[in-house]
């Protein structure tokens, strides 16, 4: 009685963890072929040039609005991942057509203008900036969540706060890391740079968050239905 009772539980055990293993893959692979619509959305928008807008003095970005999206339905990780890919393609757009301030985006142009620290400080204004704007979305998204936050608020608010950050950091890092090259290409005072830089934050960083606000919350709620749909019938 005792050997069929550890048998029973045996195979129970077996059941639980072969049912666990299962439902661990689908969601890996779920994370995974999601992951890579984002990471195939964001090079259809670099291709098309719709992720790089030019303008006279800088390029304005839609690449944000995929990155925070992918961070808040697949997590700060992913959104680090997306961050990646936004500033790889960044990189490649401002050497391919450089505007006035690419210096800034370009290892290369800024090393004809900065040398070795230049690259670096390009590397990270293009790069590091945008990894971390996929990690600060995927991180605010889950402490809001916490706090039982509705969707209709959530989703436009992690958006909106986001991108201010991103635009934020990246105006602030060239406003003091470019400060001469910054100074030379606007023809202005060195004193002046600083304000300027937050004078574009304050101009397209807030046009670029009530666009990620919008867009976000419309496709996010409509791609939250999708998994969860797909999770259902699974």
């Amino acid at each position: 009685m005792v050997l069929f009772k550890n048998a029973l539980y045996l195979q129970n055990a077996e059941r639980q963890q072969e049912e666990f293993n299962m439902q661990h893959n689908i969601k890996n692979n779920r994370y995974m072929v999601t992951l890579a619509m984002f990471i195939a959305l964001m090079l259809v928008l670099q291709i098309t040039g719709i992720g790089m807008i030019p303008l006279p003095l800088i390029k304005a970005t839609t690449m944000h609005i995929p990155v925070i999206l992918c961070a808040i339905l697949l997590g700060p990780k992913a959104g680090g991942i997306l961050g990646a890919v936004f500033g790889l393609c960044s990189i490649w757009s401002n050497i391919q057509s450089p505007a006035l301030l690419s210096f800034a985006f370009s290892p290369v142009l800024a090393y004809e203008m900065g040398g070795i620290f230049g690259v670096f400080a390009s590397l990270w204004t293009a790069l590091v900036c945008r990894i971390l704007l996929g990690v600060a979305a995927g991180w605010l998204w889950l402490g809001i969540k916490k706090l039982k936050c509705n969707d209709y608020i959530a989703f436009p608010l992690v958006s909106a706060v986001a991108t201010m950050f991103h635009s934020l950091l990246v105006m602030s890092s060239i406003g003091l890391l470019f400060a001469p090259q910054y100074a030379a290409a606007k023809n202005v005072a060195m004193s002046a740079v600083f304000g300027l830089a937050m004078g574009t934050v304050a101009t397209s960083g807030i046009a670029e968050a009530v666009a990620a606000a919008v867009l976000v919350t419309a496709i996010g709620k409509a791609l939250q239905s999708v998994i969860s749909h797909s999770s259902k019938k699974r």
